[in-house]
């Protein structure tokens, strides 16, 4: 497994954002468990659906944007690590959007509980 993992890990492209995405995704389970005993029972978490109750999910669904940053993570460190060789510029791409996720549900993360704490 480090062997599979050590060319992605001497560039400092992919290192950088892949350990600031690891930092974000983490901020953000930290952020949800401090504030998740001042969480109402349901939370308006699907934001693009049609108004009224089903917007709202409850309490736990505040995870579901951290778990699919967290799936977009490990697929593209993976899928990063397996074509670094053939194509470098393709393995930095997945890694500054799997940053990009992680800093968009950071945000959406804060945005959302500070909307209703």
């Amino acid at each position: 497994m480090k062997e599979f993992f050590k060319d992605i890990a001497q560039d400092k492209t992919i290192t950088f954002a892949f350990f600031i995405n690891t930092f974000f995704i983490v901020a953000s389970i930290a952020y949800i468990l401090f504030s998740y005993g001042k969480l109402p029972p349901f939370i308006p978490i699907f934001n693009q659906l049609s108004w009224g109750e089903q917007r709202l999910g409850n309490q736990i669904t505040i995870f579901i944007p951290v778990l699919v940053a967290l799936l977009i993570f490990a697929i593209n460190i993976f899928t990063s690590a397996s074509i670094y060789k053939k194509i470098p510029l393709i393995s930095r791409m997945l890694a500054v959007i799997s940053l990009l996720a992680g800093i968009l549900t950071f945000l959406f993360s804060i945005k959302t509980i500070m909307l209703i704490t």
